[in-house]
């Protein structure tokens, strides 16, 4: 199952924030789709997903914003 965040007009580190608690609540394995357009967040998110164990599927500009495919892990 995907879920879907929208952390347009956070500035680090709310976005890593927000990610990080919709995480918690999902099961292993599930999809979140975070958007942002913080320019910090081209490190904070890659860095946040292998400090916390979760897999960086993809990241895509679209835009202003970066989309990022978060697989949520053990």
């Amino acid at each position: 199952m995907k879920h879907d965040l929208d952390a347009t007009g956070l500035l680090c580190p709310l976005p890593v924030l927000k990610a990080r608690k919709r995480l918690m609540a999902l099961s292993r394995g599930e999809v979140l789709s975070l958007r942002t357009d913080d320019p910090a967040a081209v490190i904070d998110v890659p860095h946040f997903c292998a400090e916390a164990g979760h897999h960086l599927q993809s990241s895509a500009e679209d835009g202003t914003a970066m989309i990022w495919t978060i697989c949520k892990g053990g």
